[in-house]
């Protein structure tokens, strides 16, 4: 049974995102798991609005940067800038300084200031000019990106994809949806509306905690195991890290304190595992012409047995 206070969070976030449970779950995870997310789609299927609806439920600060190909890694961490009447620098802080942040369009900066978030995202920390600042613990950057547009865009490094715990897609939904989105923001922004209920603090607490859930040893061998067959399928050229193996750990203990229990499961491996390794995983030339990676990840959840509920 989910805590009350985090269910307060899911059903305040899912009376403004239509139809989107599941992607809602999967970024209260990513929080609790210490992660960020990369939402690849369209323009105009609620990115802005999700993390925005996130960062008011949890009474933290928010702060959006458009990114650009003129965008200097200190237009995102900050810099000293001088002051004219005392003569002296001072430091300006820059919008990563937040509890979430959503980097828009990420991939149309260049890759030096895509790298000016590496430091942001792995070690909640940024230097500028020598002197090392911490950055909120509870900071969840949302970067977004265009699936279809490469114009003017530069891809992604491996490097900075494997910082991003999940990668998520919103999509267009039903037409049930579209009639629920119609009725909702026919007036106003459901949005408005978000009142805080849960604090920062509260979720940092909740963070420490997702730690101490038990992952027992057929987990562990089961973690493993999916892991390796990323590393042995005859359609994947590049498998998971070993980063990305203790990200799917946390996440699956996050899965499973957002379920509200004190224990992994193998439907908490298997919820997080799709959305952890899309991104991570480099499919062969050859494969590209016949598989996607979203299939290639099911069917690797297939084949690897899960352990039974009862040996766990």
């Amino acid at each position: 049974m989910t805590q009350p206070n985090l269910k307060s969070l899911l059903d305040t976030m899912n009376r403004v995102i239509v139809g989107k449970e599941a992607q809602v779950r999967l970024l209260v995870t990513a929080m609790l798991a210490r992660g960020h997310v990369l939402l690849e789609d369209l323009p105009g299927m609620g990115k802005t609005v999700l993390a925005k609806t996130l960062a008011q439920a949890i009474g933290g600060t928010y702060n959006r940067v458009q990114f650009t190909a003129d965008l200097l890694p200190s237009d995102v961490v900050g810099l000293h800038v001088l002051n004219p009447r005392t003569s002296e620098f001072e430091l300006r802080r820059g919008p990563v300084f937040a509890d979430v942040l959503l980097a828009d369009e990420i991939n149309r900066a260049t890759p030096r200031t895509q790298s000016g978030l590496l430091e942001c995202m792995e070690e909640r920390q940024v230097t500028i000019e020598g002197i090392t600042l911490p950055l909120p613990a509870t900071l969840l950057v949302i970067a977004t990106q265009n699936p279809i547009e490469s114009e003017g865009t530069y891809p992604l490094p491996e490097a900075q994809l494997d910082r991003f715990l999940f990668r998520l897609s919103l999509g267009y939904g039903n037409r049930e949806e579209a009639r629920e989105i119609l009725r909702r923001f026919r007036s106003e922004t459901p949005l408005d509306s978000v009142r805080p209920v849960i604090t920062p603090e509260e979720i940092a607490a909740m963070q420490r905690e997702t730690t101490a859930v038990h992952v027992s040893p057929a987990i562990e061998e089961y973690v493993i195991d999916l892991v390796e067959a990323t590393r042995n399928h005859r359609s994947i050229e590049v498998g998971l890290s070993p980063r990305a193996m203790l990200a799917l750990l946390r996440s699956a203990q996050a899965s499973a304190y957002l379920e509200g229990r004190s224990f992994v499961l193998p439907d908490d491996v298997k919820r997080v595992f799709p959305p952890l390794a899309v991104h991570r995983i480099r499919l062969s030339l050859e494969a590209e012409l016949h598989v996607t990676e979203e299939e290639v990840v099911q069917s690797i959840l297939r084949e690897v047995s899960a352990p039974v509920e009862e040996g766990v």
